[in-house]
């Protein structure tokens, strides 16, 4: 009963066109933002800092990147991978190569390179869709891979391709510890998720997703395909290169290309599908459910395979892992293809009728 829109009048277009026109909502998120600044780090222990938060985190930003394009745009991709190994190298070389150059703005330069190798790969999107257009993505997975092995300057010298960074500041202040580095990506997620939720929200958002319904219909109104399709891989590749940067320099501290392989494209594909397509909040839903799934599968499996005489090893746990994660993807594709978010959506309204029945 405490759900309700009961005196919550609205007086003008813009009060009536919030993110959260719900009070109730408004008053959810900003408890649950300060709980994730202010409580979080006061009790959370280390491990779960580094081994969940901040790649849930970091994986969040790559997803809602990804469902940019696959969600709002309606182009697939199967590079995501490729794109966060963009950002990640160029990152590093921006840090190495530019003495002095500070943290964010090397980020932000992996971004924007990332953003030029996304919009050179989706020019193929003007002619081609579909299944076509995943295999076009899939080829810049192949060639980043390649590049990063064979491409001396881009590792800056190194053989086998992998690179480390250490050391970081953000503008003078260290970030070493797990909890400095869990409060600066959560920064750039509240940041960027903000302001992606105010581009679908916008004129170019509304193309995206006339563009993703039907492209030739969206053309016949004056909507220009390759302003909105190249617009939707720029803006997404952007983000997931930031998403790659983070997870290098952040995360792992030293990577090779293997890091950012055809699997972790997979992965965000799997986030953006549980999750939900077409939904921001869709991108939070799956990349806590992937990152905590096999925590969870490996801390129980074991336990209940000892309670019926059976024993799980760590290569059936893997395989396990995967059937899992391949029977949820099919589960959710027949019952609710919009993913975890349409239910959390669902169970909201209900909430909001109970307990009448219409």
């Amino acid at each position: 009963m405490l759900y309700r829109e009961n005196g919550q009048f609205k007086a003008s277009y813009q009060a009536d066109q919030q993110i959260f026109p719900i009070a109730q909502d408004r008053w959810a998120i900003l408890a649950l933002v300060a709980l994730a600044f202010v409580a979080v780090p006061a009790v959370a222990p280390e491990y779960l800092f580094r081994a969940v938060l901040i790649p849930f985190l970091i994986l969040a930003l790559a997803a809602l990147g990804l469902n940019i394009l696959v969600g709002y745009c309606g182009q697939i991709s199967l590079g995501t991978g490729a794109f966060m190994a963009v950002g990640a190298y160029a990152a590093y070389n921006f840090h190495v190569r530019f003495e002095g150059m500070p943290l964010l703005l090397s980020l932000l330069g992996g971004g924007l390179s990332a953003t030029a190798v996304g919009v050179l790969f989706g020019i193929p999107s003007l002619r081609i869709k579909g299944l076509y257009l995943a295999v076009a993505t899939l080829a810049a997975q192949f060639f980043v891979d390649w590049a990063c092995l064979r491409l001396g300057w881009v590792t800056n010298g190194s053989s086998s391709g992998s690179v480390s960074v250490a050391g970081l500041n953000l503008f003078g202040l260290p970030l070493e510890t797990p909890v400095q580095k869990y409060l600066f990506c959560l920064a750039l997620l509240c940041v960027f998720a903000l302001l992606a939720k105010n581009l679908v929200r916008g004129a170019i958002g509304r193309e995206w997703m006339a563009i993703r319904d039907m492209d030739v219909a969206a053309s016949v109104i004056g909507i220009r395909p390759v302003y909105a399709k190249l617009s939707a891989f720029a803006v997404s590749s952007f983000i997931v290169g930031v998403a790659g940067a983070l997870w290098g320099f952040v995360h792992l501290g030293s990577w090779e290309p293997a890091a950012f392989n055809i699997d972790r494209s997979f992965q965000l594909l799997f986030m953006v599908i549980i999750g939900g397509l077409g939904s921001i909040m869709g991108s939070f839903f799956g990349a806590a459910f992937i990152v905590v799934l096999p925590i969870v599968l490996t801390n129980t499996l074991p336990t209940l395979g000892a309670l019926v005489g059976l024993h799980v090893d760590t290569a059936v746990l893997s395989h396990l892992e995967f059937m899992i994660f391949g029977g949820l993807i099919v589960f959710f594709l027949i019952v609710e293809p919009h993913g975890i978010a349409r239910l959390w959506s669902t169970a909201k309204e209900k909430l909001r009728l109970w307990p009448f029945p219409h």
